[in-house]
């Protein structure tokens, strides 16, 4: 499926690729692996000539949802790839189908990675996952969203539990996203341009 199926999210059940868990410190090795998976996905697009698009997903209002715009932003800095979603120009779910639209006007066939917080199990928190397939924003707040990119990298920033999962996002340590935030963008800097 590519990046604009104008599907809305259904429960789905996507394979992880690769992943990086946080067990008080993260290997060079995971990076650089989960980096070059990312690099073989991006390979065939490239030579295709197709546009590379990262697209952060998320809200500065709220710290577990500020990872996509906290990525998008350190991804301006340090990578030449086209980036949607910064904490000053944050995209998210009142603007996402215009950005989505915007997108398909500018590029036609652009090949898109999407980023975003995630909630998981308790013992994923601080993970990155790179799974195949289209982002389902908003999941676990249970809002209906067009499905966005070709794969994505989730971090999860915190753990479902019986209370409202909007109350995890709330409740999500600013250390965890900054972290994870780190993480992703060594992930997408590490190799970018090798081919």
């Amino acid at each position: 499926m590519g990046f604009f199926g104008g599907q809305k999210n259904k429960e789905v059940k996507q394979k992880v690729l690769c992943s990086v868990y946080d067990n008080t410190r993260i290997t060079d090795q995971e990076i650089e692996t989960m980096s070059h998976v990312l690099n073989d996905l991006l390979r065939q697009p490239l030579n295709e000539g197709r546009e590379i698009i990262f697209l952060c997903v998320g809200s500065d209002r709220s710290i577990g949802d500020a990872l996509g715009p906290l990525v998008g932003t350190m991804l301006k800095e340090n990578t030449s790839y086209c980036i949607y979603g910064t904490l000053e120009e944050p995209v998210h779910a009142f603007n996402l189908e215009s950005t989505l639209k915007a997108v398909k006007r500018r590029f036609g066939q652009p090949f898109i990675i999407s980023i975003d917080a995630g909630l998981g199990e308790k013992e994923q928190v601080g993970a990155v996952l790179l799974k195949e397939g289209p982002l389902l924003p908003g999941q676990a707040l249970k809002k209906v969203l067009p499905a966005v990119g070709d794969y994505h990298l989730t971090g999860v920033v915190n753990y479902l539990d019986p209370l409202p999962a909007a109350q995890f996002l709330n409740d999500t340590r600013l250390h965890t996203v900054m972290k994870l935030a780190k993480t992703i963008v060594r992930v997408i800097t590490h190799n970018e341009g090798c081919s």
